[in-house]
């Protein structure tokens, strides 16, 4: 048992519930300042203004969506399951809201005079718990697209079911070589062994595989497939509207905020503050109640990278989505764990200094950009039949070009006038 699961073990009732108050709201006001944030930024990057009406700009626009949501007519279609489709929604946002109990977001601190850790539960499998939590999620988006009783959003829930399960693979073997450094799936434990380094600068490849996987499992631009408007309507969400909605809707950014502060968790010191303020007053920034902003400035810089994402990037295609989760990240973490293994079974045996691997890996990086430069790109192969353009760019008719002739007109049976007018004779007179 860790030191800060033998601290929170001894937690009062009332502070424990404190805490659960306290998530709660912290992910309940992330939401809405991640909306309004995403808006204003997206607004900014495509020169316009955004919500600007409601308080000062418009940082209350979120919080009038919401209760304009709660107003809304609940309606359900006819085809419906009632139970599982009423049921989905809260299948989604519960798991979102319980896998951000075991992030830790600062040190031993004194609330009313008890000390504690400012974390809810700390697990020997916190990473697991995470995990867990993300694989029941999937749960209420297939229930709600299967629930509905329409096609488009069944199409969307088997998206996201397979969206889901491939890029956990490539989250899961992400937290292989965290684990193998820090010796421990606590969650606090490796927030403790970066105290003199950051995993993101030691284990850069885990580190973007991570960041790739955790856009892909929050269904985010660009891998919003399982709710791709010009695709699906809405996606597994198309039938549902009022607070049901809304749910799936504080499902999505709280799920944002947990992969966030899991990030920050995992690879950049969880609420250690950075290299040149650590120093100051021999740590004294890492005590108290410094680190829960240290903490909340590296998970906002992981929210506006996923804002920035969807600004920038165009949504890809089904089969590039998973043939980048699949044929890329997956076998790419493989080789990356086996050579971590490799790595620290060599230094632990003290068979290779720390000079040596890194003269040993520059050698590495040199020869392998050298190669990227040497092999020579793949030229198209010349298509024989390709049409001649003009120096306007325009494109030039073949000078042995033969119109072909008009296609006989179709006559349809029947009497024997009919077949005179459609040759261009006149129609006889009389009655018709």
């Amino acid at each position: 048992m860790t030191t800060t699961a033998e601290l929170l073990a001894d937690d009062p009732i009332w502070l424990i519930l404190l805490k659960v108050v306290a998530i709660f709201a912290f992910l309940v006001v992330m939401t809405l300042l991640t909306i309004w944030a995403e808006r204003r930024v997206i607004g900014r990057m495509q020169n316009r203004p955004g919500p600007n009406r409601a308080g000062p700009f418009g940082i209350l626009q979120s919080l009038a969506d919401g209760l304009k949501l709660a107003f809304k007519e609940d309606i359900r279609p006819v085809l419906a399951d009632k139970w599982i489709y009423f049921l989905a929604p809260v299948i989604s946002a519960t798991p979102a809201l319980v896998s951000f109990s075991v992030i830790p977001i600062g040190p031993e601190v004194t609330i009313f005079g008890e000390r504690t850790a400012l974390q809810l539960v700390d697990l020997p499998v916190g990473l697991l718990v995470v995990l867990a939590c993300a694989s029941v999620g999937v749960y209420g988006i297939v229930l709600a697209g299967w629930a509905s009783g329409s096609p488009y959003p069944l199409l969307g829930s088997l998206r996201s079911a397979a969206q889901v399960i491939s890029y956990e693979i490539a989250m899961g073997l992400s937290f292989v070589a965290v684990i193998m450094y820090a010796g421990t799936m606590s969650t606090s434990g490796i927030v403790e062994a970066q105290a003199n380094g950051w995993f993101f600068l030691l284990l850069p490849f885990s580190f973007a595989v991570y960041v790739v996987s955790m856009v892909g499992e929050t269904n985010r631009a660009p891998f919003d497939l399982p709710e791709a408007e010009s695709e699906l309507v809405g996606g597994f969400h198309t039938e549902y509207s009022s607070l049901k909605f809304a749910l799936f809707f504080l499902a999505e950014y709280i799920n944002m905020v947990t992969v966030s502060a899991l990030a920050t968790t995992l690879f950049l010191g969880g609420w250690h503050a950075p290299w040149p303020l650590s120093l100051i007053g021999d740590g004294v920034l890492n005590t108290g109640w410094w680190p829960v902003l240290w903490f909340l400035g590296k998970t906002l810089a992981f929210l506006f990278f996923f804002i920035w994402l969807r600004g920038t990037l165009p949504r890809l295609r089904y089969d590039q989505f998973m043939n980048l989760g699949w044929k890329v990240l997956v076998p790419a973490s493989l080789l990356w764990i086996m050579a971590v293994v490799v790595i620290r079974a060599l230094r632990n045996d003290e068979a290779v200094t720390t000079q040596q691997f890194l003269i040993g890996g520059a050698v590495v990086i040199a020869v392998l950009l050298v190669a990227t430069f040497l092999i020579p790109d793949r030229r198209p192969a010349k298509d024989t039949d390709e049409v001649p353009l003009a120096g306007s760019g325009y494109p030039i008719p073949p000078i042995d070009l033969q119109v072909p002739e008009a296609p006989p007109r179709p006559v349809r049976a029947g009497a024997a006038g009919e077949v005179e007018r459609a040759e261009g004779e006149e129609a006889p007179h009389g009655n018709v």
